[in-house]
């Protein structure tokens, strides 16, 4: 049966890094904040409804969570993880504190977020400023990065895919030094007693799969979310560019009509994992320059769940992501808020059991 994994953001405290270049203070709670409608329909700013705007070092806010997502149906969380080489961590203490604690109880895995962090320049306005660069200084940091993590990797709760420890790494082609990174970690994991690692690199449409498996992945998982966009004609393409840069207008699309191209033919094979959102509306941090879904309403998400739990029910490759738990800047998250309460949890919820019958 489907093992649904939603993608987590620990960015919710302050840091400071982010007060250094953000401000004091800073959360992404800001931009959700100060987010404005762009067009006549358009519902911004999105407000949190049980959960509020939370504040990730508090234990009950986590274990608030866990408690939800697997009431609605989520079977782990996947932590962003951020390894900047040389020992160097941002916004580790949400997930540090999951470990330390023993809570919340829902299992968990590790996705590792290696690109370097930006100060956009939206809009194409001036160059962006480069706030830390991504490195892979060699085996030893390898080393030094499985140990810090170790904990994580004995803890009961890590998430196991036959057997083995899932880790996703987000920009899978980064370097040639992540083969060297995987087989490091491999060898790693068996002499501390961990069998092995289930590796998923980040795809979409598998363009880049035949790579990704050649540096030692074991599947990748196929991030399909603007399908509807990569299939637009040659002339849409260009009518649409010519709006957005002369008249600010913004790439909207139905939600109910991009969910068609999330899962493909490709999504059926035993070495790909697909992914599902529930909604997606980035302009709190892009304006008009990132596609924006409309009429997100929680029965058309319920088809997209049962779609893609049957599917996955028939195969060994029980996985299936969701992104994402609470990506509020990118008006992409499975929590409640003001315009649907639970709605897209409970079509979570009635979406894989549906998938069963």
């Amino acid at each position: 049966m489907s093992k649904i994994i939603a993608f987590y953001l620990p960015q919710y405290h302050p840091t400071p890094e982010n007060n250094e270049w953000w401000g004091e203070g800073f959360t992404d709670w800001r931009s959700v904040n100060m987010a404005k409608p762009l067009f006549r329909g358009h519902i911004q700013p999105k407000i949190p409804a049980d959960l509020g705007y939370y504040d990730l070092r508090l234990e009950e806010t986590r274990v608030q969570q866990g408690q939800m997502a697997q009431e609605y149906g989520i079977d782990a969380f996947c932590y962003w993880h951020y390894w900047f080489g040389g020992g160097k961590r941002l916004l580790n203490l949400p997930f540090d504190e999951v470990v330390k604690t023993g809570k919340p109880s829902i299992p968990f895995c590790l996705g590792w977020a290696n690109h370097s962090w930006y100060k956009k320049a939206w809009g194409g306005q001036g160059k962006d400023k480069l706030l830390i660069e991504q490195k892979y200084p060699g085996i030893e940091d390898y080393i030094l990065h499985f140990n810090t993590m170790l904990p994580s990797f004995k803890d009961p709760r890590y998430l196991r895919h036959n057997g083995k420890l899932v880790f996703i790494i987000y920009v899978p082609l980064a370097s040639p030094e992540i083969k060297v990174f995987i087989d490091t970690w491999r060898k790693l994991a068996k002499e501390n007693g961990l069998n092995d690692f289930f590796f998923v690199g980040k795809d979409k449409y598998s363009e880049d799969k035949v790579k990704i498996l050649e540096m030692g992945f074991d599947a990748n998982y196929n991030d399909n979310m603007f399908g509807i966009l990569h299939r637009e004609s040659i002339i849409s393409k260009g009518i649409r560019f010519i709006k957005q840069k002369l008249f600010g207008t913004a790439m909207v699309f139905e939600y109910k009509e991009a969910a068609k191209y999330f899962i493909t033919e490709e999504e059926e094979k035993e070495d790909t994992v697909p992914t599902i959102v529930p909604n997606w509306d980035h302009s709190p941090r892009s304006g008009v320059s990132n596609p924006i879904f409309v009429n997100t309403k929680p029965e058309y998400f319920k088809e997209v769940v049962t779609r893609a739990c049957k599917m996955v029910n028939t195969k060994k490759n029980d996985l299936l992501i969701i992104k994402s738990w609470n990506e509020w800047g990118e008006g992409n998250y499975l929590e409640p808020d003001m315009q649907y309460g639970r709605g897209i949890l409970e079509a979570l919820r009635d979406g894989k059991s549906k998938s069963r019958l």
